[in-house]
């Protein structure tokens, strides 16, 4: 089989088996379908490079090298590398976060509640990519106040709103005692910070159980489980 034909067999594929005649256009729901495949693999190709190289050191050449497209196709989807920067952020990041402040009214305690959901954000968080995408941002989100700025909007602020709900209905049903808490909900989500930290800088040397980190925090703030 020669490229050329290749070439055909896989536009083929690519659009449901029905590549366009010679000379002719590709459907619009086929290029609408491309493009969305070209922009997913930029969005992964940077994810990659900023990983790798940080927020700074990260050349659009080499996102665009990464993805296998030209440089000028990513102009096509992004202005500049803030906003690509903030499309990863957006679809790798926000969508934990949605399912927090999407949690329906808690049928048990508030306590099984966090519990449940901090241990999903650990696994979904320490140990993946995610994880390095929040060191990236603690490490040079003070050079890039841009940067910080839409993460507090889009992360920051939605969680610690949530949290914040959480824990003024602990109060309310006296399940928490510290009435002050619902003024720092950031202590409630500390643990998980102070795990995507030392995943990266310390874990090579004194390896951490973020879950089990979690259930002493949370008996510090409800009081110990009764076992029966």
């Amino acid at each position: 089989m020669t490229k050329k034909s290749t070439r055909s067999a896989k536009l083929s594929a690519e659009s449901g088996g029905h590549a366009p005649a010679a000379g002719g256009e590709m459907p619009a729901s086929n290029r609408a379908s491309r493009a969305l495949e070209r922009r997913a693999a930029i969005v992964e190709a940077a994810m990659e490079e900023f990983i790798a190289r940080g927020f700074a050191a990260t050349r659009l050449d080499d996102i665009a090298k990464r993805a296998g497209v030209a440089k000028g196709t990513i102009y096509l989807h992004f202005k500049d590398k803030e906003s690509m920067f903030e499309e990863l952020v957006r679809v790798v990041i926000v969508p934990v976060v949605a399912r927090l402040t999407a949690l329906p009214p808690p049928t048990g305690s508030v306590r099984d509640l966090i519990e449940g959901f901090a241990g999903n954000f650990l696994k979904e968080v320490i140990g993946t990519r995610r994880g390095d995408l929040v060191r990236l941002i603690v490490a040079e989100g003070p050079r890039f106040p841009a940067v910080a700025d839409f993460y507090y909007r889009e992360v920051v602020s939605r969680g610690i709103a949530a949290m914040r709900g959480l824990i003024e209905l602990g109060i309310a049903r006296g399940e928490i005692r510290e009435k002050d808490l619902a003024r720092y909900p950031q202590i409630l989500v500390a643990p998980a910070m102070i795990a995507v930290i030392w995943q990266s800088l310390f874990a090579r040397h004194a390896p951490l159980d973020a879950q089990d980190m979690l259930r002493v925090h949370l008996d510090l703030i409800f009081g110990e489980r009764r076992t029966t």
